[in-house]
C-alpha cells in the first residue's frame, strides 16, 4: 500500500515538471523569435511619434529628416521609385501595404525583404521598378527626402488607418486580373488598394 501511495506522490510531483516542457519550448521559440528582429524593427513595436499625422506637404515639410537603418532605406527608395508623383496621403498608403506585408506571414518579414521579393525573376518581382531593367537613379533629392521622413514616420510606428490593411495596389491606368478577386479597401491619388482575401477552409 505504501509502495502504492509513494508511486501516485512521484507522479503527481513528476506532472508539472511535464507540463511545464512543452511551455518552456514555446517560451525557447518566443524568444529566439523575438531576438531574430531587426533593431529597426523592434523600434517600430515599441515607439510611436510624438506628434500625429497631417497627410499634407505643409505638415510634412516641417518634419524634421532624420535617416534610418536599412529598413529605413528600402522603404523610401520604395515610396520614391514606386509614389513620389503621389500625394503625401498616397505615399503614407503606399508605405502601409509595404508594413503589412512585413506584417503578414505570407511574405517576407523585414522591409527590405518585401521591397526585393522575387527581384531578378521575370514577371515575379512585387515591385515593378526592382525588376524593369531601369538602373534605379535618385535624380531628384527634394522628392527623396520628402519621402524619406515618410518612411521614418512609418518605420517609428506612425498609425496605419488609410488602407484597412492593404496587402496590395495597382495604378488606375492598368487591370490587373487578380484584382477582380480581392476585397478592395481603398482608391488614393492614382492607386486602388486591396487586401488579401480570405480563404476558408473546406473539410
Amino acid at each position: 500500500m505504501r509502495r502504492i501511495a509513494l508511486a501516485a506522490t512521484l507522479a503527481a510531483m513528476a506532472a508539472p515538471a511535464i507540463a511545464d516542457a512543452p511551455v518552456n519550448r514555446l517560451m525557447d521559440q518566443e524568444m529566439r523569435a523575438l531576438r531574430s528582429i531587426s533593431g529597426d524593427r523592434m523600434a517600430s513595436f515599441l515607439t510611436r511619434p510624438e506628434t500625429e499625422v497631417e497627410y499634407s506637404k505643409t505638415w510634412l515639410s516641417q518634419q524634421e529628416l532624420v535617416k534610418g537603418g536599412p529598413e529605413w532605406r528600402c522603404l523610401a527608395e520604395a515610396l520614391y521609385f514606386e509614389a513620389r508623383g503621389e500625394s503625401v496621403k498616397g505615399q503614407f498608403a503606399v508605405a502601409e501595404v509595404i508594413l503589412n506585408r512585413v506584417d503578414d506571414p505570407k511574405y517576407p518579414d523585414t522591409v527590405c525583404a518585401v521591397v526585393h521579393q522575387g527581384t531578378g525573376r521575370k514577371f515575379q518581382c512585387q515591385f515593378t521598378y526592382t525588376c524593369d531593367g531601369v538602373k534605379e537613379v535618385i535624380s531628384e533629392p527634394k522628392a527623396f527626402r520628402r519621402v524619406g521622413k515618410v518612411a521614418k514616420l512609418m518605420v517609428d510606428g506612425a498609425p496605419r488607418d488609410l488602407t484597412s490593411g492593404a496587402t496590395h495596389y495597382h495604378t488606375r491606368a492598368v487591370n490587373p486580373r487578380w484584382a477582380r478577386h480581392f476585397p478592395r479597401t481603398a482608391t488614393i491619388g492614382v492607386h486602388h488598394f486591396y487586401r488579401q482575401p480570405t480563404r476558408v477552409s473546406q473539410n
